[in-house]
């Protein structure tokens, strides 16, 4: 009898385990980031960019975790660098259940979920200043558009990046309007070249892990 009472009782305790095991973590994800590093797409590169996102997690509390930017370059795609989902944003909103999600008519991303690193909104089309215009280089499907990258995230220049917009709306109701990752390209990658579009050199950030 006594054996059996342990053997049940242990029963029981793994029951009352297994909920919590299961829960999903609802921490922060995902972030639009609140400012750039001021040099238009000069962002240092794809190390640059990540060491960026890790920053400004960590002073939101949330570095406890491997964070990507999402940007594409010469020899990686946006997609490939931030693991699976799923991803949550400041508030605990679900942005996205995994990549596929992510990059079709399931994305959540817009003015009211794409948030900053501290679950501050960004500005978007109406706006003064407009920062709608999120940096990507990336086509729809995440992946990387030749010579649009401002030389893979190093150039602030005459060049040119492929931007997405985080409010979903553009000049026209068109899909590339509506995009948050894949809209047009930017008229520069200087900082001045990028707001002159709508933008302020913000970019996407996504815990890989």
């Amino acid at each position: 009898m006594i054996r059996l009472a342990v053997a049940v009782a242990g029963v029981v305790l793994l029951g009352v385990g297994a909920p919590a095991a299961q829960a999903q973590d609802t921490g922060m994800s995902f972030f639009i980031t609140s400012a750039g590093p001021g040099d238009g797409a000069n962002l240092g590169g794809l190390k640059g960019a990540d060491a960026r996102c890790q920053a400004l997690a960590e002073s939101a509390g949330a570095g406890g975790r491997t964070w990507r930017a999402y940007l594409s370059s010469s020899t990686e795609n946006a997609r490939d660098r931030i693991g699976n989902g799923p991803w949550y944003n400041a508030r605990g909103t679900l942005i996205a259940r995994d990549l596929a999600a992510l990059h079709g008519d399931a994305n959540a991303i817009n003015k009211r979920t794409g948030l900053t690193e501290r679950g501050a909104m960004v500005n978007g089309r109406g706006d003064q200043p407009n920062r709608h215009d999120i940096l990507t280089g990336s086509d729809p499907d995440g992946r990387a558009v030749a010579g649009k990258t401002c030389n893979d995230w190093t150039d602030s220049g005459d060049g040119s990046a492929i931007v997405g917009h985080h409010d979903r709306i553009g000049l026209r109701d068109d899909a590339p309007s509506k995009s948050w990752n894949s809209s047009h390209g930017s008229r520069g990658c200087g900082q001045d070249a990028l707001r002159g579009t709508g933008g302020d050199g913000l970019f996407y950030c996504f815990a890989a892990d």
